[in-house]
């Protein structure tokens, strides 16, 4: 029991027990988080800067004017080319990147694991070189039929890869339990198993209508038209920016039609597991017969959209003829590209955190909303959000930064800013509640309890943000072409100019280096969501551990109970160091102690560990076993105590 002295003058008034004892005074209201608020109201002011900097344009056009630059044949046809390859790609990718996700999770299909790489690995490989491979070895790919296949082959991953993660952390029982009451196999799948991972489905085709809806340098190679390329034509070759801002405010609305219809098909539906234990072993679906075509299938795919742009890239080096390229210039372009996508990243990232902990840890309508809103800034062009930034440098900042790196890494991180979010709020929806209230318990400030709880324990979300914001800045074109730095090149640039002039050999270089470069993030996204789905460890055939998620809070007491052979010894024996984990994280404190990769030995976790058999050491006497694990100094001191942990696995 906790019992807190009572306040001056109120010793009389309240007992223990007692049937005459004043009803308990009303709980008061938690109080606001101010800081967060601040900070949260601070960066949202930031990634309105390019709405703003619409609006400003639109009400300088005239009521008379901005009608009719909307309402015209033109915005007709952008509207049916735009609305009618978002729908046709959005479904594509669902349907690819749900069933792709579903074998590799859920059938025993062959190399689960190199298909697991293979079909995330396109995400590293930016649309416009997408569409250059395709483009450069085949007329056919060109207007809607190659905007759909390259589209397609470009951002399917993006369904994929929160999908897969849905699969793995999903409960197989409940699909028992549908199969045990007659219901048919496609049935189960269609009702229970598509059912689980709704979510996850809706947010990655949200993400790939967004992306379509901004993309530019595909469909400019293409020779397709939406709301992007017209509204850069505009912008750059007619000057027009009174037109172009009108064009982009219909892509606004649209992009608030594609938000709001993702929250409707959400819906009030929750993401969770119904029981604490662990899930039942999967029982993987056999292929079977249809094994050979998945694998066809799989190949395919695979080839489409890996094999064609990267083979187009190494074909068009040797067979572009001898070329002056400079191999300084190819560091140089790769030095800049590295430099400002890594700053974006970190700055992104440390945006998104103060969001998703007031969205997370103190909810509300006013503050989803907020978070909600962030994702309009990922549906518009570069390009709006690089003049946006150059607006209001100029206009209100006297032309501070103007052309400037740090101008270009805070579009960068403007841009991207939702895809921080993600991956942050991900990391603060998993991190333990109760190690907060207990650190909060012990007289830690709701900064201090940020900076060494919640900042250790959502530590691999801030690196999947990094990943997520880095990534998508090295393939950035549009607004790089605006802001970058007078005399500086970047590799998306480069590529860009001499994709322009057909001098096919001397841009393929540089998209090999950007899909080199962005490679990377993308293997690490690939093992930060493929470590999601829980602890497994096995002997042999013997799967003693499946999926299991425990969080033990700094100083309390847990007891896992289980019937013999269930699995309490093993999990002893990984927690302590003694036994490594298939798969899966274990934390102690906040720190990461096993991870599939890392595993810090035993003797450097302190934790005690005591076996049901006793293992005392014979040689030595009681005071002697007890002190056995402390250092020299605290054995002298005849001392006991030691600090407690929180565990994590």
């Amino acid at each position: 029991m906790i019992e807190a002295p009572p306040e001056a003058g109120q010793a009389d008034r309240h007992t223990l027990a007692g049937a005459g004892n004043p009803p308990p005074a009303p709980p008061r209201r938690q109080p606001r988080p101010r800081l967060l608020l601040l900070v949260s109201g601070l960066v949202a002011a930031v990634l309105v800067l390019p709405l703003a900097f619409l609006i400003l344009e639109a009400v300088g056009a005239g009521n008379s004017s901005l009608p009719a630059l909307i309402f015209r044949s033109l915005t007709g046809t952008l509207l049916w080319n735009t609305i009618r390859l978002t729908l046709v790609v959005t479904v594509l990718c669902a349907i690819i990147g749900t069933a792709a996700a579903w074998c590799v999770e859920r059938t025993d299909l062959p190399w689960r694991r190199v298909w697991a790489v293979l079909v995330v690995v396109p995400l590293a490989i930016p649309d416009f070189v997408v569409s250059f491979g395709w483009s450069s070895l085949s007329t056919w790919v060109q207007g809607y039929q190659g905007a759909v296949l390259v589209m397609t082959l470009a951002v399917y991953p993006l369904v994929y890869i929160p999908v897969a993660a849905s699969f793995r952390g999903a409960d197989p029982g409940q699909e028992e339990i549908s199969r045990s009451l007659g219901v048919s196999r496609f049935a189960t799948f269609w009702r229970v198993t598509l059912a689980q991972a709704r979510l996850a489905i809706l947010g990655g085709c949200l993400l790939v209508a967004l992306v379509i809806l901004a993309e530019y340098g595909a469909f400019e190679i293409l020779g397709y038209q939406t709301f992007t390329t017209e509204i850069f034509t505009e912008f750059t070759v007619f000057f027009n920016t009174q037109s172009a801002c009108a064009l982009s405010l219909v892509l606004v609305a649209l992009s608030l039609l594609v938000i709001a219809g993702e929250a409707s098909a959400r819906g009030n539906a929750r993401a969770q597991r119904p029981g604490s234990g662990t899930k039942p072993a999967l029982h993987r679906q056999r292929l079977g017969k249809v094994r050979v075509p998945v694998l066809f299938l799989f190949g395919a795919l695979a080839l489409a959209a890996l094999g064609v742009p990267v083979g187009a890239s190494v074909y068009w080096i040797f067979e572009g003829g001898r070329h002056d390229l400079a191999g300084m210039s190819l560091l140089s372009a790769a030095g800049y590209t590295v430099m400002y996508s890594a700053a974006a990243g970190l700055l992104a990232t440390l945006m998104a955190l103060p969001i998703a902990v007031l969205v997370i840890r103190h909810p509300g309508r006013a503050r989803l909303l907020l978070e909600r809103s962030t994702f309009l800034v990922l549906a518009m062009p570069g390009l709006v959000v690089a003049l946006a930034v150059s607006y209001f440098s100029e206009r209100y900042a006297h032309g501070f930064l103007y052309q400037s790196a740090p101008l270009l890494i805070l579009a960068y991180a403007i841009m991207f800013f939702p895809l921080a979010l993600v991956g942050v709020r991900a990391s603060v929806i998993q991190a333990p509640l109760g190690l907060e209230e207990v650190a909060q318990s012990l007289g830690a400030s709701r900064l201090k309890v940020l900076w060494r709880v919640t900042l250790p324990l959502v530590g691999p979300g801030l690196g999947a943000a990094f990943c997520l914001v880095f990534l998508s800045a090295v393939t950035e074109l549009t607004a790089t072409l605006i802001l970058v730095p007078t005399g500086v090149q970047t590799l998306a640039t480069q590529f860009w100019a001499y994709q322009q002039n057909l001098s096919y050999g001397q841009a393929a270089p540089f998209a090999l280096v950007m899909i080199g470069i962005a490679a990377v993030p993308s293997y690490l996204l690939g093992r930060f969501f493929d470590r999601r789905g829980g602890l497994d460890k096995a002997y042999g055939g013997n799967q003693v551990l499946k999926g299991l998620d425990l969080t033990v809070p700094a100083g309390s007491f847990t007891a896992v109970l289980g019937p013999s052979g269930s699995g309490k010894t093993t999990l002893l024996r990984v927690i302590a160091g003694i036994e490594r984990a298939d798969r899966g994280l274990v934390q102690l404190g906040g720190r990461i102690v096993d991870d599939g990769q890392r595993h810090v030995p035993s003797d450097q976790r302190r934790v005690g560990y005591v076996p049901q058999e006793g293992s005392l050491f014979p040689h030595l006497n009681v005071a002697q076993n007890v002190a056995f694990g402390m250092d020299r100094q605290h054995r002298r001191a005849g001392c006991t105590e030691r600090r407690d942990q929180g565990v994590v696995v």
